[in-house]
């Protein structure tokens, strides 16, 4: 007996239709873990940008401190091994230069290693360590030791010029040292009255306004006339290259120059004075010795040429019936204006620290101590 299957029979009414099996679909997720792990091009150009301004200001602060501080140790080596003998100042000079690079190579061996721990914390620490490094030097520039410090540098480099400027500067440290504090107060009050004429004339010509007030100074103690010798004004005009007439004629706008006009007077100085500065190349002394003696004798060129001087310390062993010693009054008084300038009253040279301080302030026209 056929046993027949009720699904499978065609007679049967009750025929069912095949299932068709359901395919799963396998959904692969990735996490937002992976996701956030794959660099972007977004992000890898300020990583970059923000480590190279890092390493900037990490380099930048170590450049300072070791900037100001070779500075001091070779200034403090030449002032204290200062000498000719090869034992007693050359030799240790030289081990002094020697233990300077060692410590230098020690000090950048050091940092290496401290900043690749300082790394692991943070990588801010490396640069704000080299900027406080550097602002320690830095405040140690603004005492005045470093003053003393940073002038036997200079001498030490800058070798026979430097030391022959410094020994100027004293005679014109001293010049101011030996005035007398009341008379020198009253030339600063008479000189408020010119003082605009002045300012106007310097920032013209682009001259120190220190400078132009030394020279009234000098020439009329700020009480402007006409001198037997020709002298006229606040700055004792006598005659002048016709090339500085028409630049003050053009810096001031007018066809006439009135001598008795302390402005018209203020301008045709300061252009002179720029006149004989440029001639004797921008060395301050001797451009005022050339102001002062003017085109008299062939002016100071000449008399340069005729004798072979070189400076203003070789040329003033000839200057017999010359005023030599112009240039350091002159400069002398311009330390006047510039204290009294810079901070509101004459300081006594000689009291407490004020020497090193008015040397760090420098004189007007040269460079200062910083």
């Amino acid at each position: 007996m056929n046993r027949t299957n009720p699904l499978n029979n065609p007679e049967s009414g009750d025929i069912k239709p095949k299932q068709k099996r359901k395919r799963t679909k396998v959904v692969r997720r990735t996490s937002n873990a992976n996701k956030l792990k794959k660099p972007t091009g977004r992000t890898q150009p300020g990583r970059l940008r923000r480590k190279i301004l890092l390493t900037g200001i990490e380099l930048l602060g170590l450049g300072i401190a070791a900037f100001c501080a070779i500075i001091m140790l070779l200034g403090y080596s030449a002032s204290r091994f200062s000498g000719t003998n090869f034992f007693v100042n050359l030799l240790p000079f030289t081990a002094g230069i020697l233990g300077l690079i060692l410590a230098a190579s020690l000090f950048l061996i050091g940092w290496w290693k401290l900043r690749k721990w300082l790394q692991l914390h943070s990588e801010l620490l490396t640069p704000g360590l080299s900027l406080a490094l550097a602002l320690l030097i830095s405040w140690l520039v603004t005492h005045d030791q470093f003053t003393l410090t940073y002038g036997h540098f200079r001498t030490l480099v800058g070798g026979k010029e430097e030391a022959g400027r410094v020994t100027i500067a004293h005679q014109v440290y001293a010049a101011y040292r030996r005035h007398d504090a009341a008379q020198l107060q009253k030339m600063v009050n008479r000189s408020q009255e010119y003082r605009r004429a002045i300012e106007d004339a310097a920032r013209s010509f682009n001259i120190d306004v220190n400078l132009l007030h030394g020279i009234a100074a000098t020439e009329s103690s700020f009480i402007p006339r006409d001198s037997s010798d020709g002298g006229k004004g606040l700055f004792q005009i006598t005659r002048v290259p016709e090339t500085v007439i028409a630049q003050t004629r053009k810096q001031l706008g007018t066809e006439k120059i009135a001598l008795d006009n302390s402005r018209h007077n203020a301008f045709v100085a300061a252009a002179t004075f720029k006149h004989y500065l440029a001639e004797m190349k921008g060395d301050l002394f001797l451009g005022l010795l050339a102001y002062n003696i003017g085109p008299a004798n062939g002016g100071l060129r000449f008399i340069m040429q005729q004798y072979g001087a070189v400076d203003f310390t070789t040329i003033q062993p000839y200057l017999q019936t010359l005023p030599r010693d112009y240039p350091i009054r002159v400069l002398s008084y311009s330390l006047a204006f510039r204290l009294w300038h810079q901070e509101g009253k004459l300081l006594a040279y000689e009291e407490g620290n004020n020497a090193i301080h008015i040397q760090r302030i420098g004189i007007p026209g040269l460079h200062t101590v910083w």
